[in-house]
């Protein structure tokens, strides 16, 4: 995994490729190099070494035949196996996976996308043609962002390396006025900034002559109809089977590995599936955070799990008193709202990561998306903030003028099934981009890789869809899933009980951080966007005792951290 960074037009120089890689170094400590043609194109690559760590594997990477230049950040899992199909008439001169994407763009164009498993967003250049054809993996796990004004294209892995190559920082008010409305954080294809873009997961693009086309290329909804009717003889094996080798295939490293661990289910099968790779597991290190709050931390559950199991536990506490800090560096770092404390406090896990050296965490993000988690997926509540009640949000805070303008988002209902169409929503426009967004920039920042084995494609297509039953069985939710981990796991493990809250933020916001939290929200009074003696007062509530939701505080303190 690694940063990438590219110029195409007159911007493309020293000055700006340098100022854009040197704003994302964090993402790849290991090597930094550049590719360029002043005023013309510009390709940048920050290096974190993960397979092959050879200088040979080092990038900007040119084919042999000496026509295509590629950046590439994340991995191609099935790169042995696609290797072994391209050997017969491509020389490899490198271990890598990334020399395999490049022959494998070479051997069948844009249909390369459908042969990898992986997670990946890469940029190639075709010299000849003087065409650049860019792509992002099925669920977006890595980032590509993008400007456009017709003259210059300018991407990146992250959006300041964009702003550090001169392009205007202006929020974009419809994307924060929905934000603060309704809690959502922009549609797939937009940031909330003006001037920047995403390209969406499962997308392509090609420019040529400045003439900017974007495709999908992963039709999730066609895939589904496919096989929505096709039973293996035994679901629970073959379901279990796609688990397994989607963390077999995360394994593949050079570097060591650890997995980051809760109490619950999903970590448990973790867990449970990486018990049954054939590796040797004393140099595996688990990690888990706590805050020293028996009501939140899974602690105890963790432990018990790990009783008897060759793995070290790395244990990650966040105090109260590092949050004002770490809250401000990762908000400027992410320049977009993030998940509040259990963000930062999931941050000191890759922080504890890096230190010892463990460069590849595995963990279980997607389970509740594919395998219907949610408890709104039972409830029909339409809440996105879990174990609320009332409203999380607070529009009367906003001013008037501002706040009319708002239009509720609507998202795609591909699906005549509405638990299919809340699956996909979380899985392509709400839970999952912001979840990987979130975890991309706070693994990144400390020079680590996360991998996610729960959003394997062939693992996701399959479990989702499955009938209803297969989710949610008398009640019980993620039902299979619950199945399979009991094969693995000792009948007597009591798992912690489901939380809709990680960490004490409520607490701490409302108590521990008073003074900090009132300091933040104060720069926001002379912000047009706000009705300052509504928000004075809504404020002032919070602190008195309506804190069921704290997401409102958090929200603003987002804000004005990301603004300063």
């Amino acid at each position: 995994m690694c940063g990438i960074a590219g110029i195409i037009g007159h911007k493309a120089n020293q000055q700006n490729i340098s100022k854009m890689l040197e704003m994302q170094k964090h993402r790849g400590p290991d090597f930094t190099n550049k590719w360029l043609l002043d005023n013309q194109i510009a390709l940048g690559h920050n290096r974190l070494s993960i397979i092959d760590l050879s200088e040979g594997a080092n990038q900007p990477f040119f084919s042999d035949c000496g026509n295509f230049v590629m950046v590439f950040n994340g991995e191609i899992y099935n790169y042995l196996e696609l290797r072994k199909l391209l050997q017969p008439k491509y020389t490899f001169k490198t271990q890598s996976d990334s020399e395999v994407l490049l022959n494998a763009y070479r051997e069948w164009g844009k249909s390369c996308l459908n042969h990898c498993n992986g997670m990946f967003a890469f940029a190639i250049w075709n010299i000849k043609e003087q065409k650049l054809f860019a792509a992002r993996d099925r669920f977006g796990v890595k980032p590509f962002y993008y400007f456009f004004d017709k003259e210059n294209f300018i991407f990146s892995s992250e959006i300041n390396s964009i702003f550090a190559s001169g392009v205007e920082k202006k929020p974009k008010d419809t994307v924060w006025l929905n934000f603060f409305s309704e809690g959502s954080y922009g549609l797939p294809s937009e940031t909330f900034w003006c001037s920047i873009q995403q390209l969406e997961a499962g997308h392509y693009l090609t420019l040529k002559d400045n003439h900017l086309q974007i495709n999908k290329w992963y039709h999730f909804e066609e895939r589904i109809a496919r096989i929505q009717n096709n039973f293996q003889n035994n679901e629970e094996e073959y379901i279990t089977n796609l688990l397994l080798q989607a963390i077999n295939l995360r394994f593949r490293a050079d570097v060591p590995i650890g997995f980051n661990l809760s109490g619950g289910l999903d970590s448990s099968t973790l867990l449970a599936l990486i018990d049954q790779q054939n590796i040797d597991k004393s140099t595996i290190e688990a990690f888990t955070f706590i805050t020293n709050d028996g009501r939140y931390d899974e602690l105890p559950w963790v432990k018990s799990m790990l009783e008897q199991r060759p793995y070290h536990l790395n244990i990650c506490a966040l105090s109260a008193n590092e949050v004002p800090d770490l809250a401000y560096k990762i908000a400027q770092h992410q320049v977009e709202p993030y998940g509040g404390i259990p963000t930062i406090a999931y941050s000191k896990i890759f922080k504890t990561a890096s230190e010892k050296g463990v460069k590849v965490l595995l963990d279980g993000q997607g389970s509740d998306e594919a395998w219907a988690g949610y408890d709104y997926y039972v409830s029909n509540s339409q809440n996105i903030v879990q174990g609320v009640t009332n409203s999380p949000f607070r529009a009367n805070v906003l001013d008037d003028d501002f706040a009319k303008q708002y239009q509720k988002t609507a998202y795609p209902k591909p699906f005549e099934d509405t638990l299919l169409n809340l699956q996909y929503r979380d899985l392509f426009c709400t839970k999952i981009p912001r979840a990987l967004r979130f975890n991309d920039r706070i693994s990144m920042l400390y020079g680590t890789e996360l991998r996610e084995p729960f959003l394997d494609y062939e693992l996701v297509e399959y479990v989702f869809s499955r009938p209803q039953n297969f989710k949610i069985k008398d009640g019980i939710q993620k039902w299979m899933l619950r199945k399979i981990a009991e094969k693995f796991l000792q009948k007597d493990l009591v798992l912690a009980p489901k939380r809709p809250l990680q960490t004490p933020q409520r607490e701490w916001l409302s108590k521990d951080l008073k003074e900090w939290v009132s300091a933040e929200v104060a720069l926001l009074k002379n912000n047009q966007w706000f009705n300052k003696k509504e928000l004075q007062s809504e404020l002032a509530n919070f602190f008195n005792g309506d804190n069921q939701s704290s997401f409102h505080i958090w929200q603003w303190i987002n804000t004005a951290q990301i603004l300063k």
